[in-house]
């Protein structure tokens, strides 16, 4: 009796749950719209109110309109690339050629960029991978194939590292979470990269406009005998000066915790799941070794794709788009792990076991 009552129970939370995800979804773009009206309105305070009071303007005014093409840039990024489905055709994802896209580093054109979209060229063997069918959207995901190369060792195993996202209905290459209320989709692959970029300027941003603004804001609530001449509304600034404040704080602890977990190798997905093999391990006298974990430094270069055989470092400063490191199909691990350490067979955590 007190299991079926627990089960019931069980299931009632998991429906509002759903529920919860499809109304969320619903209003997603009506989220985006806010985060749009937003970003502007702060912009439109920011540089009207406190960038002409900034000193060294010819220094100042480049850094700040920098910034601000970087947030909306990437903003534009997130919301409009796909995050990378397991179903994509492979040219969908391929790099352009517009303004937009980052050159190649000199030289990195004849080498693989950090083990990125292998070909016979190149060096790599590559065999064809099996499949096995997602049990809730149908879609065929990766198994098993093997990679080699000079120098990085590529493996790919039963579903790595895809997720199928319940809002979307489809499974998603390097599944990190889905976004309703920010952007509106998943982010994977394709789209995580201008994801966290996005969150560091917008700390970057509010972190300025928190810091400058401040006397403005004296000057808006009518402490100093001075007029408001600018063309924003005071009330705008003052609002838009709050909302900074909340959003200093709040994204620079989600900035900071996702950059810990790309430095450490990890996804928001497998950060949990790596979290239970880790206690799983430990009770039996093991220690969990994450595959995925190359150290922190050439972590950081796979996600951002820059380094001696990636893009370069000043892609990172400017609102551009470049192909991640991998397909999503093959995956950089450590020498001599083709699995993670203190994991056995059939403890591997799948999309029904998270639910």
């Amino acid at each position: 009796m007190s299991r079926s009552l627990t089960r019931g129970v069980f299931r009632c939370f998991k429906w509002l749950e759903r529920l919860g995800d499809r109304i969320t979804g619903a209003a997603g773009p009506v989220f985006v719209a806010l985060a749009i009206v937003l970003l502007s309105l702060g912009a439109v305070c920011f540089f009207e109110v406190i960038q002409p009071s900034l000193p060294l303007p010819w220094l100042t005014t480049p850094l700040c309109v920098l910034v601000a093409l970087n947030l909306f840039g990437h903003y534009y990024y997130v919301c409009t690339v796909p995050p990378g489905f397991v179903n994509d055709p492979p040219h969908k994802h391929e790099p352009g050629t517009g303004m937009v896209w980052a050159k190649r580093r000199r030289g990195a054109g004849a080498r693989p960029l950090t083990g990125v979209r292998w070909s016979e060229e190149e060096g790599a063997h590559v065999t064809r991978a099996a499949v096995s069918k997602c049990k809730r959207c149908g879609e065929m995901r990766p198994e098993v194939s093997l990679l080699s190369c000079r120098d990085v060792r590529v493996l790919m195993v039963d579903c790595e590292r895809s997720h199928h996202c319940r809002i979307c209905n489809r499974c998603v290459l390097k599944y990190d979470h889905h976004c309703p209320v920010r952007i509106n989709q998943c982010v994977g692959i394709h789209n995580e990269r201008h994801f966290v970029l996005f969150l560091w300027y917008l700390v970057i941003a509010t972190a300025c406009y928190v810091g400058f603004g401040w006397r403005f804001v004296l000057i808006g609530l009518g402490w100093f005998d001075e007029p408001w001449p600018y063309f924003a509304p005071p009330m705008a600034f003052l609002l838009t000066y709050i909302l900074s404040v909340v959003l200093c704080m709040a994204v620079t602890a989600m900035a900071g915790w996702h950059l810990f977990m790309i430095a450490s190798g990890e996804t928001s997905v497998e950060s949990q799941d790596h979290e239970l093999y880790r206690r799983v391990a430990r009770d039996r006298g093991e220690t969990f070794v994450n595959c995925y974990d190359l150290g922190y430094r050439k972590n950081l270069q796979l996600f951002f794709n820059v380094g001696p055989d990636g893009y370069p470092y000043y892609t990172l400063l400017l609102p551009l788009r470049i192909v991640p490191y991998t397909d999503g199909w093959s995956w950089a691990r450590k020498q001599g792990y083709e699995t993670h350490r203190g994991v056995r067979p059939g403890e591997e955590l799948t999309d029904d076991d998270e639910e």
